[in-house]
């Protein structure tokens, strides 16, 4: 079972691993876009009040606000009024703050997966997309049970699979971004690794360009989407060169993510590409539920909850 674009939440984490335990599935995987996207600061006014936004609440009220926020897949951090003051005078106070959150996040759900999975045999790989930063590999490696894949071939019985997170530039500048020519040139010296491509998974975050995988909303140079008859236009935004690479190897199955808006399967020659899609603000799983039998791809399946 595949997902990807969980961006934080803690609900589709939970889901994901649940899933994985009513499906009886061999291996679970999660193809990158971990990280959530906001921080909301709560200032500790004293004698159990919180400020938040403007409102005041308190402890009740605290956990259901919190709660929230971790269930669309965003981080809060609680400070004093003063620790507010310097978040808001000094950036890195804010980015320190955002990457406590993440690791916290990450190491609390490889906690939660330890637990979930503990009577079960079910590996759990977990790679990183073009908005996640390079320290939360560092995360998944203290894991007991999450398991880094990026850089290496990994065995899913009689097949290979090889990860790749980076994507082609985005007007939004992530992390984790990467020239066509130099994904080319990564990804087909990943490719090499591959003893028998005919069976081999790709797990690669961008979604390869010109198919049912990367169809997003055509934007304006302010990012807002172009409007046409009152519909928003849409367009193509994967990677040339992940396509490309495709069109050479001819794997089995492409595993993809990055475009939310974009679930869907399609096919590259003989290949088999697929993304799952996201909701991830509205706490919704998306998954691939992929059955291999005999060197094929018996059986896929997109799953929402």
């Amino acid at each position: 079972m595949y997902t990807t674009d969980i961006h934080g939440s803690d609900t589709i984490f939970k889901k994901f691993l649940n899933a994985g335990k009513i499906y009886k599935v061999n291996y679970l995987i999660i193809g990158g876009d971990i990280a959530g996207k906001s921080l909301t600061p709560i200032v500790e006014l004293g004698e159990g009040k919180f400020e938040i936004n403007g409102n005041v609440v308190g402890r009740e009220g605290l956990k259901q606000i919190t709660d929230e926020i971790r269930k669309q897949g965003n981080y809060y951090t609680i400070v004093d009024k003063r620790g507010l003051k310097e978040m808001k005078a000094d950036k890195r106070k804010v980015d320190e703050a955002f990457k406590n959150s993440m690791i916290e996040v990450l190491r609390n759900w490889g906690r939660i997966a330890e637990e979930k999975l503990k009577d079960t045999e079910i590996p759990l790989y977990v790679n990183l997309g073009n908005d996640d930063p390079l320290y939360l590999f560092d995360v998944i490696e203290e894991s007991k049970v999450m398991r880094k894949c990026e850089g290496q071939v990994v065995k899913l019985g009689e097949h290979e699979m090889i990860s790749f997170g980076y994507v082609n530039p985005t007007p939004w500048n992530t992390p984790r971004e990467m020239p066509e020519e130099k994904i080319y040139e990564v990804l087909k010296g990943e490719a090499k690794k591959i003893e028998n491509m005919e069976t081999a998974i790709f797990n690669v975050h961008a979604p390869p360009y010109n198919t049912n995988l990367d169809n997003a909303p055509l934007l304006t140079p302010d990012l807002k989407p172009v409007m046409k008859g009152g519909e928003i236009v849409m367009n193509h935004v994967g990677s040339v060169s992940v396509r490309k690479v495709l069109e050479e190897e001819q794997p089995l199955l492409g595993l993809h993510g990055h475009i939310h808006e974009s679930r869907g399967f399609d096919r590259i020659g003989r290949t088999i590409v697929l993304n799952p899609g996201s909701e991830h603000n509205e706490g919704i799983l998306h998954a691939a539920y992929i059955i291999l039998e005999k060197g094929r791809i018996k059986a896929h399946q997109f799953i929402i909850g």
